[in-house]
């Protein structure tokens, strides 16, 4: 099992919208896919959330090789469209992590 964590650093002035948009277009777009099994959304606590609030958005995979498959077959237009809705008003960052049990 694969976990493809991105976490985000939202404003709170578009953090409404924002989460509204992940959830309805963004998400289900990632999930069509088909190659994730299920995924989380999480907002973290006992942060400072002066600059905003900060999600982690959790995608489950089965592979390393479903997981680069959409890395590089629709990551990119993903994150363009993503890019042309919010620019750089979101600042996130990626990371994969293998379950070792």
């Amino acid at each position: 099992m694969y976990l493809y964590n991105i976490t985000y650093l939202v404003p709170h002035v578009i953090s409404a919208s924002w989460l509204k948009w992940m959830k309805e277009e963004h998400v289900p777009e990632m999930l069509s896919t088909g190659l994730f099994t299920h995924h989380r959304i999480m907002q973290l606590v006992d942060v400072d959330e002066t600059e905003g609030i900060t999600f982690a958005f959790q995608f489950y995979t089965e592979s390393d090789s479903h997981y680069k498959k959409y890395i590089t077959d629709f990551a990119p237009s993903l994150r363009a469209k993503a890019n042309r809705k919010w620019g750089d008003q979101v600042v996130g960052f990626r990371t994969v992590m293998k379950s070792v049990q």
